[in-house]
């Protein structure tokens, strides 16, 4: 008997040996997969500051990570009123052939749109994403015109889309680690209702088609949702072109990240390193923001009003190289001699902010509303009441 526990013991301590031994062999190869990634990009979301970044302009195969714009433009659709989450939409025979990620939408199936945004930013389906865009747009084509035309007014200069999904595998179908960090803060900032979505791990849905209902059950693509209490979302994606890719949210203690990695080798890979960046965000970054509200009234000369009411478009600094943010200070300028007409969104001032006697960037300080220019009538209707004394 003795014997035969020395055995056990003995063996059971060459299992943990070799189970260790692999484990170190897998962390190894898994670190210098990582760095086999192509292309990523770590950036401050308030201020689009890039902190870190490596062949952040290589044009790439994004695979999913394209629903990203699908999602600004459904966003955009809803807040511009062409859209309600409680509207239904049909899916087609077309949106029902998507193959790849999908949650298996029947020709005819009405979802609601807040049903099928689940569906693309939790499952990454790309059936529910050419129904999104066929309701908004009539066709996916129509709808993939768009998404270039946002792009480029984003600045996305070094991307071309050719579906709403990413499962094509075109060469005509590419952008960038820099492109997708833009596209992605700008859905994080102009709708940030999307982490009510981003963030949802498992949810299920109920297809409701002529053959009676049936639950499916929506996982989250983004593992890290998991491991990293900091995640907020975004987006994964991956085909045998592109390679595993991912856009990660992440925030804390009011500095919040957005980690691009495009061609890793392995789902783990891009996992890693995306998680690797944003550790390397919190440790260095730290974030001034001004968002004070200027609510004034300044003077205008000849306009049907003497005043109009400004506002302030924010700023975000990132500082690096552990500076006091306490000491930077602001210094605001106003236009002289503002005359109308004046426009919604004009520029009538603009702050600078120092820090260590050097400028490190400025603000803007805008009109709130607009104020047509004084007309003859208007100008002697306005004498004679205050000749008359008449408010």
């Amino acid at each position: 008997m003795k014997k035969i526990v020395a055995l056990i013991i003995s063996l059971s301590m060459i299992f943990s040996v070799n189970v260790y031994a692999e484990e170190e062999t897998t962390n190894a190869e898994q670190t210098k997969q990582v760095g086999k990634a192509k292309s990523s990009l770590l950036m401050e979301a308030s201020s689009g500051t890039i902190i870190k970044a490596e062949n952040e302009n290589e044009k790439l195969s994004p695979a999913s990570i394209t629903k990203i714009m699908t999602m600004i433009l459904i966003f955009d659709a809803i807040h511009n009123g062409k859209v309600k989450l409680t509207d239904m939409a049909t899916t087609s025979a077309h949106a029902k052939s998507m193959g790849g990620s999908q949650v298996f939408l029947e020709e005819g199936e009405q979802q609601s749109v807040e049903t099928l945004i689940k569906c693309i930013i939790i499952a990454s389906g790309n059936d529910a994403s050419v129904t999104m865009a066929e309701h908004i747009s009539g066709s996916e084509e129509e709808f993939v015109k768009r998404m270039n035309e946002r792009a480029k007014g984003l600045g996305m200069t070094n991307t071309n889309f050719e579906d709403c999904c990413g499962l094509t595998d075109s060469d005509n179908h590419y952008t960038t680690a820099k492109d997708v960090a833009i596209m992605s803060r700008e859905l994080i900032t102009k709708y940030p209702e999307i982490f009510k979505y981003s963030t949802i791990w498992m949810e299920p849905f109920t297809h409701k088609t002529a053959k009676g209902e049936s639950e499916f059950m929506l996982s989250n693509t983004n593992k890290l949702l998991k491991t990293n209490q900091y995640v907020k979302g975004l987006k994964t994606g991956s085909t045998s072109k592109a390679k595993y890719c991912v856009s990660t949210v992440a925030e804390k203690d009011g500095v919040e990240l957005i980690a691009v990695i495009m061609a890793a080798p392995d789902y783990k890979a891009r996992f890693s390193l995306a998680e690797e960046l944003i550790k390397y965000g919190f440790s260095n970054c730290k974030v001034y923001k001004d968002n004070t509200n200027y609510n004034k009234n300044i003077a205008i000369n000849g306009g049907i009003k003497d005043k109009i009411k400004i506002r302030h478009r924010g700023f975000a600094y990132v500082d690096t190289k552990g500076n006091d943010l306490n000491k930077i200070k602001k210094e605001i300028t106003m236009k002289k001699n503002i005359s109308a007409p004046i426009k919604q969104g004009d520029v009538v001032g603009k702050i600078a902010y120092t820090l260590n006697n050097k400028i490190i960037g400025e603000s803007f300080l805008e009109s709130a509303e607009n104020v047509k220019e004084a007309n003859y009538l208007y100008t002697l209707g306005k004498m004679f009441r205050m000749f008359f004394q008449i408010a």
